[in-house]
């Protein structure tokens, strides 16, 4: 069995073809820009040529895209988008338009001349498979297991941070797991507008799960065995993402605990202040969310030593220096990888039928008996 996994950032996309015929680390493994960073590329080239640019597609990963947008408009040079790839930048399309981007209608697209198109979309396949025919790779796959971050599309005049929290504290309540943020394709909640994206532009005869970035890293986190043998007794686990900090507490293979904050605003001192306060049980919502932050929940109070922090994420070096002595979870000698492998775990989980012939190639490479 084939599973294409991948882990959608704001600075990468990871990329695992996954095939339960070969060893794990004989299966195609790549770290590539993130969608985001190559359509704000796209958009740059377009404002040194002093082109005007149209934006086509579906919602996707803002960030760079946004930023490069702006700037774009800052130039004295015209966006215009149509409205699902406007809701890139924002869900209220009244918001778009006061950045300056000018909506139009897929029809009024279609007579739009003297611009650069670009289509928006998290997932290229196309482009997938064309890269990897120039080394005589055939792309084939059983399956597709995707992970995006996706806030949610937030009601008017709600905060996007706020609605994002709720719906990750409603899903833990729901189930106590990573696997809570994780769903097939039927399954996609009507509010996770970017996932749904994903389904709207992968084949529909491909069985698709989707997962948020950050749960799939600590899933993935938890296939170093390091990491899961203290998650059994107690566990801190800490992905730091380019944009976002996510981190659980674990007793007894139980979350008691979270939060979520913004990467670039988490400074040393604070982000081990948060992680101490989670550690105690005494971590609150109001302080992180009032940072900027989305929140914090405590399911159960009861404070436990703070004796071993797992971190992974490309900005796992925020805490290089912390007193905390962290340990850089690389399951499979792969951090990049690290949301790939929860993918996988995931998928496994999901689909009872594919269980076990996806756990004997990953228990296999285990370091530990």
């Amino acid at each position: 069995m084939k599973i294409l996994a991948i882990d959608i950032g704001t600075g990468t996309q990871d990329i695992l073809l996954f095939d339960t015929e070969n060893e794990i680390e004989n299966c195609l493994q790549m770290v590539l820009p993130s969608p985001t960073a190559l359509i704000a590329r796209r958009i740059r080239a377009a404002t040194a040529r002093g082109e005007d640019v149209l934006l086509t597609g579906v919602i996707m990963g803002g960030g760079p895209c946004r930023f490069a947008a702006n700037d774009h408009l800052k130039a004295g040079r015209r966006v215009f988008a149509t409205p699902n790839a406007a809701k890139t930048f924002d869900d209220d399309l009244t918001l778009v338009e006061k950045m300056g981007v000018t909506i139009v209608s897929a029809d009024e697209a279609a007579r739009v001349r003297g611009v650069t198109r670009i289509e928006m979309r998290d997932v290229d396949l196309s482009a997938l498979e064309r890269l990897l025919a120039g080394f005589g790779v055939d792309l084939q796959f059983d399956a597709l297991a995707i992970a995006v971050l996706d806030h949610g599309d937030a009601p008017p005049n709600y905060s996007d941070r706020l609605f994002r929290f709720e719906f990750l504290a409603e899903r833990l309540r729901a189930r106590n797991s990573p696997l809570a943020f994780a769903f097939m394709r039927e399954q996609i909640p009507a509010r996770l507008t970017r996932m749904l994206a994903v389904a709207e532009t992968t084949p529909e005869s491909i069985p698709l799960l989707v997962i948020d970035t950050a749960p799939a890293a600590i899933l993935g986190a938890l296939e170093d065995d390091r990491v899961r043998a203290h998650a059994a007794r107690h566990a801190l686990i800490a992905n730091i993402g380019n944009s976002h900090t996510l981190a659980f507490r674990f007793s007894d293979n139980t979350i008691t605990g979270m939060f979520e904050h913004h990467t670039g605003a988490l400074a040393l001192e604070q982000l081990e202040d948060l992680l101490a306060q989670l550690a105690a049980g005494t971590l609150s919502h109001g302080p992180v969310f009032d940072t900027h932050g989305h929140g914090a929940l405590i399911f159960d109070a009861r404070p436990q030593p703070l004796d071993f922090l797992a971190v992974t994420g490309p900005q796992r070096k925020k805490l290089a220096r912390s007193r905390y002595r962290p340990y850089f979870a690389a399951p499979y000698g792969a951090m990049m990888l690290t949301g790939c492998f929860g993918l996988v775990r995931a998928y496994a989980q999901l689909n009872p039928n594919a269980t076990d012939e996806i756990a004997r190639v990953l228990d296999a490479a285990r370091l530990s008996p």
